[in-house]
C-alpha cells in the first residue's frame, strides 16, 4: 500500500514498494507536504566559503508522506536537478513480489515544517516521497484528522531523538 497509515501515526516501516512512489492513495487519507531538498555537498561548501551561497543545489517540492516506507525516495529527475550522483543500487521488494535493484543517492537535506536533517534516498517513481527514516529523525508525526505533518507536541522547540 501507499501513503500514510493513518490508523497508526507510527509504526513498523516495511521495505519500500515501488508503487508506493507512482499511485496515489485518496482513499486512505494522503497527506503531503512541502520539502526542501538541498545537495548537502554544496551546502558544505558554501559554508566553508568555496561556493557562492546562490550555486547550492535546492528544490522545493510537494512530498507524498509513507509512514509505511523505510526511506524516502526521489524521481530521478529531482536527483539530477540537485546534481546527487547514484551511489550503488539495492534490491527493493515490489507491490507485486518481485525485486528490482534501485539506485540509492546520498547527501539529501531535507527540510520539512522548519526541521531539516540529511538522509538517503532511493531514486525511483514520479514524486517525491517521505519516509519513515526522516520522519524519525525530524521528531515529526501525521497529524491523520488534518492530513498534515506536525512537530512532536512533547518536543515542540525541535526533535528529540533517543540514544538508548
Amino acid at each position: 500500500g501507499a501513503g500514510v497509515q493513518c490508523h497508526h501515526a507510527r509504526r513498523a516501516a516495511r521495505p519500500l514498494e515501488a508503487e508506493t512512489v507512482n499511485r496515489t492513495v485518496a482513499e486512505m487519507g494522503e497527506v503531503r507536504v512541502e520539502v526542501r531538498l538541498t545537495n548537502l555537498v554544496d551546502a558544505e561548501l558554501a559554508a566553508r566559503g568555496d561556493l557562492p551561497a546562490d550555486q547550492v543545489r535546492s528544490v522545493t517540492r510537494d512530498a507524498l508522506v509513507d509512514t509505511g516506507a523505510v526511506s524516502s525516495a526521489l524521481p530521478p529527475d529531482v536527483a539530477q536537478e540537485l546534481g546527487l550522483r547514484v551511489q550503488h543500487t539495492r534490491p527493493v521488494e515490489l507491490a507485486d513480489g518481485k525485486s528490482q535493484r534501485v539506485g540509492v543517492v546520498y547527501g539529501v537535506i531535507f527540510d520539512l515544517i522548519g526541521r531539516d536533517t540529511e538522509d538517503q534516498a532511493f531514486v525511483i517513481g514520479n514524486e517525491v516521497l517521505i519516509g519513515q527514516t526522516v520522519l524519525e529523525k525530524l521528531d515529526l508525526l501525521v497529524d491523520c484528522s488534518n492530513q498534515r505533518v506536525i512537530g512532536n507536541p512533547e518536543h515542540p522547540d525541535g526533535p528529540v531523538l533517543k540514544m538508548k
